[in-house]
């Protein structure tokens, strides 16, 4: 008869002591079984063996959503420092426009060589190069705006805008050739050229940066006033782009004014002034509607070669004639401002001639 631990076909053939014997080292009791840990693998887990048996939990897990939703604020903050900061180092970002200069300006009184002719305004207009002017700002007209290489139509056609506007309160507002506004003109000007502009109506001075005919038209309300409203006119823009942040507009025209003397009775003669102003306009100007007046060339006559023009137009009326004298002496070895004593002679063809009755 087998022992209990013996099949019953009997202990196997070759195994010595029995199949128990092989195995008696590994038999686990039921203590050791019941503190074992089960575990069943995934089918990836199955198909590797090398993976891990257990995942293993991340360590952003472990953190509670408050704590993430700090640390995400703080990371978004981050990289938007950095992309603000990389914006303003960028090495490609868009230049800045130049620094604003100051305006550069020269009046040159035209002298007549014979007596200041007079006649009413109509038959002085009409006998005079200024038949063919239109009538005020009818005379200041604009080229076709075309985009540039870094300026869009729209930004060109403003610029053209704002240097028309210019030149009509400049040079055709009544209370501005009247001696009398100044604002309009102001209002215009990029914030850097206002203190030389307050500066050239408070202390006018004929040094090429101070003069007040060199920003507009006026004259001397004691001793001018205008005979007939309507000012002739005829002139052209151009524009140019200067630089990717910078337009210039350049301006030519030719204003024709019938003037009297302020007080009494008198004829009335014309008055001829040719400006060539040119303007300048960064992108901040366009937005602004401002503009920065940079050169102004003004030649006007008949006037005295001595007339001091720099805070008024000083015409010759009907039957005055120029001085004998030149212009104003200049000492070359001065130390102080640059002045621009400059005059020249009006051309006889450039007087009207009206006819005799």
């Amino acid at each position: 008869m087998n022992g209990p631990g013996d099949p019953p076909e009997g202990t196997p053939e070759g195994a010595p002591g029995g199949g128990d014997e092989e195995y008696r080292s590994v038999v686990f009791d039921e203590s050791f079984v019941r503190a074992a840990r089960l575990q069943e693998f995934s089918a990836r887990e199955r198909m590797d063996d090398h993976a891990p048996a257990v995942r293993t939990r991340h360590a952003w897990a472990r953190v509670s959503a408050s704590r993430q939703v700090l640390l995400l604020v703080i990371l978004i903050a981050l990289a938007f420092g950095t992309a603000v900061y990389m914006g303003l180092r960028h090495p490609y970002k868009e230049p800045r426009p130049p620094a604003a200069e100051p305006l550069h300006s020269a009046v040159i009184p035209l002298a007549p060589r014979d007596p200041v002719p007079g006649a009413p305004a109509k038959d002085l207009f009409d006998h005079s190069p200024a038949a063919q002017f239109r009538d005020g700002s009818e005379g200041v007209n604009l080229p076709a705006a075309r985009r540039t290489q870094n300026f869009s139509e729209s930004l060109v056609m403003a610029a053209l805008a704002t240097a028309k506007e210019y030149t009509v309160k400049s040079a055709l507002d009544p209370g501005v050739l009247a001696g009398d506004k100044q604002r309009t003109v102001r209002l215009l000007l990029a914030p850097s050229q206002l203190d030389q502009f307050d500066r050239s109506m408070a202390h006018p001075a004929a040094d090429g940066r101070h003069a007040a005919t060199g920003w507009m038209v006026r004259f001397d309300p004691g001793q001018v006033a205008l005979a007939d409203p309507t000012v002739r006119t005829q002139g052209t823009f151009s524009l140019t782009e200067v630089s990717p942040a910078a337009l210039e507009v350049q301006a030519d025209h030719t204003f024709v004014y019938a003037v009297r003397a302020a007080t009494g009775p008198g004829d009335v003669s014309l008055f001829v002034v040719r400006r060539t102003m040119r303007f300048r306009f960064d992108r901040d100007d366009l937005q602004d509607h401002h503009l920065q007046v940079i050169q102004s060339s003004v030649q006007a006559g008949p006037e005295s070669c001595s007339a001091d023009a720099s805070a008024y137009l000083r015409p010759l009326l009907a039957g005055q004639k120029a001085g004998t004298e030149g212009p104003a002496d200049t000492d070359p070895y001065g130390t102080g401002p640059t002045t621009a004593a400059l005059c020249g002679t009006l051309a006889p063809g450039a007087q009207p001639s009206p006819p005799r009755h």
